[in-house]
């Protein structure tokens, strides 16, 4: 049996993140990389040699990049079958990819809904699947999806969002039931308030921040540095037991 710190090295592993770009997604990846992985990279618009890259091979870990829009089909059919031509064994998935509109549930547009859903849920659950396959075929995997306080709580202002957060929560359960005993390990890890692009606007807002940070009992926002722990140990060896679970980086917020 490897040793406590040795269980958490990728070495030799393969990782496809997506929205990698940056953020939670670049964080991860960049985290993966440290601990040893190559990085197979995702986003919408992610282009060849961009930061995230260089990041990742200043590490002296390899990068791959793809462009592909979760919210269409056919995009994420045509990524699906390109990264599985190009690589034959991936060994880690981060489904982080995701997009959050904002508007009262009374004017929540079809295409709006729409537009989160496949974005948030149906992708992740599609990607999965097609990734996943191999995964049990050759009985071992990683897959962490990216899920939310909203996981657990209803949210303003976001139904779709909230929707979709409080789908990947039932669905790391429901592909975990399914795939424990097969080597295949399946868990979710779920932000609190982080300093990203998707919370700009409440931190913008003086008096919603303010109200945001005094209920964190760790007093801050959260930096997207602190997924990278829990990002390689779900990836790694150390979680081999673990299986279900949506794992809360909140400083603190679920528990007041």
């Amino acid at each position: 049996m490897l040793n406590v710190l040795d269980q958490f090295k990728l070495t030799g592993k393969t990782a496809l993140v997506t929205g990698c770009k940056r953020g939670i997604g670049k964080a991860i990846a960049l985290g993966l990389a440290e601990a040893g992985a190559d990085i197979i990279g995702v986003s919408a618009t992610l282009k060849p040699d961009s930061e995230v890259e260089k990041e990742v091979r200043a590490r002296g870990r390899s990068f791959t990049s793809y462009a592909a829009d979760f919210s269409s089909r056919p995009s994420l059919y045509a990524f699906i079958a390109q990264v599985k031509k190009d690589f034959s064994k991936i060994d880690i998935l981060i489904n982080n990819a995701g997009t959050i509109l904002r508007q009262p549930a009374a004017e929540h547009s079809d295409e709006m809904w729409d537009k989160v859903i496949e974005t948030n849920l149906n992708a992740q659950f599609i990607l999965t699947r097609e990734i996943g396959r191999d995964m049990v075929a050759r009985g071992s995997g990683k897959i962490v999806f990216t899920a939310s306080l909203l996981t657990f709580q209803g949210g303003v202002t976001v139904p779709g969002y909230a929707a979709s957060k409080g789908g990947i929560g039932s669905l790391v359960k429901a592909f975990a039931n399914e795939w424990a005993g097969k080597g295949v390990n399946v868990n979710a890890i779920a932000p609190g308030y982080i300093s990203t692009d998707n919370t700009e606007a409440l931190r913008n807002d003086p008096v919603r921040s303010q109200q945001i940070l005094a209920r964190i009992p760790a007093g801050r926002w959260g930096d997207v540095a602190d997924f990278q722990g829990a990002a390689v140990y779900l990836a790694s060896a150390a979680s081999a037991y673990v299986h279900g679970t949506v794992l809360l980086v909140d400083g603190g917020w679920m528990g007041r």
